[in-house]
């Protein structure tokens, strides 16, 4: 069965953790808002449109639709993917491990967002850039360092093997490969400063960006590139060298 992805079309954003796993896996899905081109809107009329289907709407994309399941937000989406993709551990146990990582990336992801908007989502960046540029200092010096820093020591106590649960990839790895090219697209002086202390962290992203489905997903038009309209921008007066 073909999985249907509902995303905003022009932009990477949380939508781009679920492509990551589906990608990986060589899944058969289809970006639904990618793929209506005769859209004035790229498809996001007929995106806003399904999202008031249904008696369990999702409250905004991403979201995954598979036969009659639309499921919601992101960690959720990959909770349910995980196991029918060789993703995550078989064991309740594990499954709620990977889980409580993505969550993890999923609060990272969200103060990330919030350095551009920190005032309000219904305002444009130069409206708060003031309110901004406070934000970023404290998330580039310790907020970055603190979500990273867990990473590495959670790759420090895993089994052998240099994944997030040791020997068998999860999509945890893979949305923690998409955190550290977000941080190093907005943040690059930042990151330069904090990489040679997360050796493991930027070895998982290494060898996500290896794996050979991924590997040919980068270098395909299927990846959206980075820009200054998703959730990772880079505004240089937010990250001084």
């Amino acid at each position: 069965m073909t999985y249907q992805l509902h995303y905003w079309p022009t932009i990477q954003g949380r939508g781009e953790f679920v492509r990551l796993a589906l990608e990986d896996a060589a899944a058969a899905y289809v970006d639904v808002a990618r793929g209506d081109k005769d859209d004035g809107g790229g498809g996001e009329r007929a995106l806003m449109a399904d999202l008031a289907k249904g008696d369990h709407p999702p409250f905004a994309p991403p979201y995954l639709v598979d036969g009659d399941r639309v499921i919601g937000q992101t960690a959720n989406i990959l909770l349910h993917l995980g196991p029918r993709h060789g993703l995550a551990p078989r064991d309740e146990s594990g499954r709620l491990w990977v889980n409580q990582m993505q969550l993890t990336l999923a609060d990272l992801v969200a103060e990330a967002h919030d350095v551009h908007h920190p005032v309000g989502m219904g305002l444009y960046y130069e409206d708060q850039k003031d309110e901004a540029a406070r934000r970023a200092k404290e998330f580039r010096t310790q907020r970055i360092k603190k979500y990273l820093g867990w990473f590495e020591t959670v790759l420090e106590r895993a089994p052998k093997g240099g994944w997030l649960t040791g020997q068998h990839v999860t999509y945890a790895d893979l949305s923690l490969f998409q955190a550290v090219e977000g941080l190093r697209y907005a943040f690059p002086h930042a990151m330069k400063r904090l990489e040679p202390k997360l050796d493991r962290v930027i070895a998982v992203r290494d060898a996500v960006a290896q794996r050979p489905n991924v590997k040919a997903y980068l270098a395909s038009e299927r990846r959206i590139p980075f820009s200054t309209e998703g959730i990772f921008r880079a505004y240089p007066e937010l990250d001084p060298g």
